[in-house]
């Protein structure tokens, strides 16, 4: 079966070594327009031998009749960003299918990580599907469930499972393929949720949420975008903290977004309902560091405020 892998970065490196590896029948690998700096699946590929094509749009005719020109009997998207219209997605005699990081229709879109996190929930999940053009929709080929634990991050959710996962998804729904055992189930449109990507605006923190809800928003953005709030009109990042509920620190103790305890082994930020006790951060033009130890260098104190 001629198979083309489609993706880029880790993720995509990974997918394609991991075909490789089973011999499978890779005639040549897609990955985007070069940015300046090298992408992993584009150096998997020259290192490997095979053809690589970098189209900077799939609306170009020229790049669909080249893609014709290989007779792909399978797509394997692994880690896409640029819209592949569905003529596109139809050419190889097998189809397209595509990896998403969530349980579809669940978490669509391109942060389908983050929000799960964000929004404290405890499961998730991933998703090989047969896409159609649309933003994550077409039917379902296998999925795989995770955990969410209290002390998951965006990172350990995607690096120690998710991602080894997906690999693994992706060889053994190619596998399906080439037997024929392939399942095609549709996607409920009525459980689907679409979230828009988790940037910087998503990951301020406001203090007067309940300590649950910010130690979450946290997790979720930890490591990218990374959740931030400001002292003095300068920003300050918060990559790992705990959350103290009212009740395990005899209340709030200070008005919301006052620092009320600072010590070496970080500090404690007032929100609705407790307490937000920070550990690590990363001050503006600076590297990620002990909030205890920031705290002493930028002279923090309890009764500062953080907006």
């Amino acid at each position: 079966m001629r198979i083309v892998v489609h993706g880029q970065q880790a993720f995509g490196k990974a997918v394609l070594e991991a075909l490789l590896e089973r011999d499978e029948d890779v005639v040549a690998v897609y990955a985007p327009p070069e940015s300046g700096r090298p992408d992993p699946l584009a150096e998997a590929a020259g290192s490997a031998g095979l053809p690589l094509v970098r189209p900077a749009s799939f609306e170009d005719p020229a790049v669909l009749e080249a893609f014709r020109a290989l007779r792909p009997d399978l797509q394997v998207m692994a880690f896409v960003t640029l819209i592949v219209p569905a003529e596109f997605l139809a050419v190889p005699t097998h189809g397209t299918i595509q990896y998403h990081p969530s349980l579809l229709p669940l978490h669509r879109g391109r942060s389908a990580i983050n929000w799960p996190v964000i929004k404290g929930e405890t499961e998730t999940g991933l998703t090989v599907f047969w896409p159609d053009g649309g933003i994550d929709t077409g039917d379902v080929l296998l999925q795989k469930r995770t955990p969410i634990s209290a002390t998951d991050t965006l990172g350990s959710v995607y690096f120690d499972r998710l991602f080894p996962m997906g690999v693994q998804a992706l060889v053994e729904a190619v596998g399906l393929v080439k037997t024929g055992a392939a399942p095609r189930q549709p996607q409920d449109e009525a459980l689907a949720t679409y979230e828009a990507p988790c940037e910087r605006q998503n990951a301020r923190i406001d203090w007067g949420k309940p300590c649950r809800q910010l130690h979450d928003l946290v997790r979720g953005c930890d490591p990218s975008p990374g959740a931030w709030t400001t002292r003095d009109g300068e920003t300050l990042q918060i990559f790992t903290a705990e959350q103290r509920p009212a009740r395990d620190v005899k209340g709030v103790g200070g008005a919301m977004g006052e620092v009320v305890e600072v010590s070496a082994g970080g500090f404690a930020v007032a929100c609705a309902d407790g307490r937000l006790w920070v550990t690590r951060v990363k001050p503006a033009g600076g590297k990620k560091t002990g909030a205890g130890e920031w705290a002493a260098q930028s002279g923090l104190v309890s009764g500062a405020r953080l907006e």
